[in-house]
């Protein structure tokens, strides 16, 4: 632990130097804040002087950092503490570092080129490791097509295969009605050499796979792709034509030993249940390549619908823009606008993201109204944005890297705990200081606050649990 430690100091102190040199300025932004829409829930904080009324502690400095460089600081960051009320992982905590950055008149390559430069030379100095010369750029499309998740592993090998088109005039309903259907895919996932898979691994994996949705996970077991039919053993072999079949075996380049599974069903559906499964299985197999494989993932959807609210949502953030050749589809094509986000992935994690942003008030105004803001919203919650973006802004982008989640790579941690100092349990419980904890009535009546007895109840009951 206290080797982690000692390498996260040397990696901040590494970041400083690093932007100083290439005249950066750190500016520390506040924590006490009002409420933005950034993704997660906000912790609140209650103001006694002004009776009812709360501040909200920042999810990130989003809006501080551009009217900074709107305001003429052209290269500014920042060592920043976030905080979100959401559930926890071993890649989450309630509170966390980040490094930000802003500039202005750059655009996407500037800031990926830079930042490029920023980890070799982290690399190289804190665990003697060199990148690549060029890291590879993917695109969010290709990133799901291949992989299922916009944050793969180029560690391993496997990648989905489509199979849509192929399937549309197939009899077995369960490919044909994805296949045919918008918004559904079928897919396949080829794992060489995996033929000695059991009938309870197999299980196992179905179970697994259910809990991303899948209502199941049909199989084909490749004994000699050169007998067709008569090399394979599934359940599913009886439904499909010779046809289908051939074309199965073809696309996923199935050779023998080899076992494919499918996944048909919603995008989302097939998408996240066949890209665990790829981790998984990559995972278990042991066919994990050795090493660092970073890649940057671009072009996001600027926005996605969520059915059950009957909204439009941001991917990233309502600031991010989108792409010049997109604008014209705000309205009406929504789901056809491409961001100009950028995410680093390395080994599988995502550690940081970014976006050049809306620097001309009115297509930040056309996303406000698009997210279902009113007028009369924007002005009471992003005023002092508008009024800057009124006044004039420069072109202007950034980005920011979870430091944790860089810590326990470069020490080889499987959680941002151990590199931590006084980490939150999974339930943002610290059991140091038993914190959250009860406050006095005292202090409750100086913030004219009342707490109801359920939840005064619900609250004793897990401090107890706890200890």
């Amino acid at each position: 632990m206290q080797r982690n430690l000692r390498l996260r100091h040397s990696l901040v102190r590494l970041i400083r130097s690093f932007l100083d040199e290439r005249n950066f300025t750190e500016i520390e932004t506040p924590i006490l804040t009002r409420s933005t829409p950034e993704g997660a829930r906000d912790y609140l904080v209650p103001s006694r002087s002004n009776t009812g009324s709360f501040y909200a502690l920042p999810q990130s400095p989003q809006m501080f950092k551009q009217l900074l460089v709107i305001s003429g600081f052209e290269r500014y960051y920042q060592i920043a503490r976030c905080f979100r009320d959401e559930d926890l992982r071993a890649d989450r905590q309630p509170e966390f570092s980040q490094l930000d950055i802003e500039m202005a008149f750059i655009n996407e390559t500037d800031i990926m080129q830079l930042m490029e430069d920023l980890f070799r030379q982290l690399f190289q100095e804190l665990i003697d490791v060199r990148w690549p010369a060029q890291i590879p750029v993917l695109t969010y499309a290709e990133c799901m097509r291949r992989f299922g998740t916009d944050r793969p592993d180029l560690r391993n090998p496997l990648e989905l295969v489509e199979l849509s088109d192929a399937m549309v005039n197939e009899k077995f309903n369960v490919f044909k009605k994805p296949a045919r259907a918008a918004g559904c895919r079928v897919a396949a996932l080829r794992v060489p050499d995996a033929i000695r898979l059991t009938r309870l691994q197999i299980d196992n994996y179905t179970k697994y796979v259910s809990q991303f949705g899948a209502k199941g996970l049909a199989y084909i077991k490749v004994n000699d792709p050169s007998l067709g039919r008569e090399g394979l053993q599934s359940p599913i072999l009886k439904f499909l034509s010779d046809e289908s079949i051939n074309e199965i075996i073809h696309r996923c380049r199935a050779n023998s030993g080899d076992m494919i599974f499918f996944g048909a069903d919603l995008d989302k559906v097939v998408n996240d249940s066949l890209g665990a499964l790829r981790d998984q299985l990559g995972q278990e197999l042991g066919i994990l390549e050795t090493g660092w494989k970073p890649l940057w993932v671009i072009d996001f959807p600027l926005m996605e619908y969520d059915a059950k609210e009957r909204r439009w949502n941001s991917l990233h953030h309502p600031f991010t823009a989108p792409k010049a050749e997109s604008i014209h589809q705000l309205e009406h094509e929504t789901q056809n606008v491409r961001s100009r986000a950028y995410d680093l992935v390395l080994n599988g994690v995502e550690v940081g993201g970014g976006s050049i942003r809306n620097h001309q008030i009115e297509i930040q105004r056309k996303i406000f109204r698009l997210l279902g803001i009113s007028e009369e919203s924007m002005e009471m919650q992003f005023g002092f944005l508008l009024e800057a973006l009124r006044c004039g802004a420069p072109p202007h982008g950034g980005i920011a890297f979870g430091i944790d989640r860089i810590v326990a790579l470069l020490t080889g941690q499987t959680s941002i705990r151990d590199v931590i100092a006084f980490p939150k349990t999974h339930r943002a419980y610290c059991p140091l200081t038993d914190a959250p904890n009860e406050i006095s009535l005292e202090q409750l009546n100086e913030l004219a606050l009342r707490i109801r007895p359920s939840a005064q109840t619900k609250s004793k009951t897990q401090g107890a649990t706890r200890r």
